[in-house]
């Protein structure tokens, strides 16, 4: 591949900021974080901007690839992946390692390396383990580069369900009733794990569901009606974390909310409801990312609920330490309480995600909510703050 057409360092003292848009990865959310690169990549503002989109690949190689968001799409009910969308099968990027130099640098076998500029602010748009669990946060702490998001502590935190959860109610958040099944656990006795979940369910009822604790976008869940289901269940969200997590099922509405960092500290938006979908046991990746089951923003709710789930939704910002943006899943229970599912720190930014959706209610279109941002990034120092 010829170096003429790649993104030259500019040759100006006076310079737009350049943004590395970081995506796909090593998760078994490859996918939709391409897909919300492309959304990224189309909305970002490039008269303030120079964007740089770089990939990597389900083998974690990083790659530099088209800036064609056009091309970022689910497409016959298939989302993209990186490797067809690089510009090379054999080039790979290279971030800076010292917090000294920001250049980042293009290498192919048997040509010579080239810089192409630095980068001030990185928008890692990955979701799932090795890119929203704190990994890539931590690399970009030990470079010096800002970037978009929660940091170390508080990815690690929003991944894992178990210790997010753990969280939340030392922080006084009400969370449903979950058990956990660890790996070491898992291969010491699976009968005596097995007996675990199947108590928990004597205690607190059928249907269960069983989801990998470090994964996102509904993969890997299973909504588990009674015994005969369970096995499959577990091997399923095992295929894609050795850490499983078993909640009890909360009778309630589903109720979501976004909160924002703006200059003054973050502010939550309007609420959202997520209805059962009709086609789906439940709010699974189906009916979240390929039959596009509509929410229902703002969520009918009254003056007081919307109140307390925005306060809820920054409190639990707050707890888990997060920077940037979150989105905080709810369940508003039968007894009128609101009981917090999780949180998001990186979520989806398709044209058809609740987040952006949810601050378009609120007043924020999506261009000015990628500069607000990007901003809050460049405003925070790396390190510890």
């Amino acid at each position: 591949m010829s170096t003429e057409n790649l993104p030259q360092s500019p040759q100006q003292p006076s310079r737009k900021p350049r943004v590395a848009v970081v995506f796909g990865g090593r998760s078994s959310e490859h996918g939709i974080s391409a897909v919300t690169a492309g959304a990224v990549l189309n909305a970002i503002d490039r008269t303030k901007y120079d964007v740089l989109p770089i990939g990597i690949t389900r083998e974690g190689r990083w790659v530099l690839t088209a800036d064609e968001p056009e091309r970022m799409a689910i497409t016959d009910r298939r989302t993209p992946e990186v490797s067809d969308l690089a510009e090379s099968a054999d080039g790979g990027v290279v971030l800076p390692v010292d917090p000294r130099n920001r250049e980042v640098v293009y290498s192919e076998p048997g040509s010579v390396p080239k810089a192409l500029g630095e980068v001030d602010v990185v928008f890692p748009v990955l979701h799932g383990p090795y890119g929203e669990d704190g990994t890539l946060q931590g690399l970009l702490e030990l470079s010096g580069v800002p970037y978009v998001g929660a940091g170390v502590l508080a990815s690690a935190v929003g991944q894992d369900k178990e210790y997010m959860k753990r969280v939340f109610t030392s922080f006084g958040l009400k969370v449903g009733p979950y058990v956990v099944i660890r790996p070491r656990e898992w291969d010491r006795d699976r009968s005596a794990a097995r007996k675990k979940i199947i108590d928990f369910a004597g205690d607190h009822g059928w249907p269960l569901f069983v989801k990998p604790a470090r994964a996102g976008s509904s993969i890997g869940i299973t909504k588990v009606d009674d015994l005969s289901g369970l096995d499959e269940a577990i091997a399923e969200a095992r295929s894609h974390d050795p850490k499983i997590l078993v909640e009890a099922a909360v009778r309630g509405r589903e109720i979501e909310c976004g909160v924002l960092e703006f200059e003054d500290g973050p502010r939550a938006s309007v609420p959202a409801e997520i209805p059962p979908p009709d086609a789906h046991a439940y709010y699974d990746f189906e009916a979240k990312y390929i039959d596009s089951t509509p929410g229902i923003v703002p969520a009918p709710l009254t003056e007081e609920q919307t109140a307390e789930v925005r306060r809820l939704a920054v409190e639990a910002f707050e707890a888990a330490s997060c920077e940037g943006l979150v989105r905080a899943d709810f369940f508003l229970d039968e007894d009128g309480e609101f009981v917090i599912n999780e949180i998001n720190t990186m979520p989806g930014f398709t044209p058809i995600s609740m987040y952006p959706q949810m601050w378009q209610a609120t007043g924020v279109g999506y261009p000015e909510l990628i500069d607000r941002l990007v901003q809050a990034a460049l405003r925070r120092p790396t390190g510890l703050r």
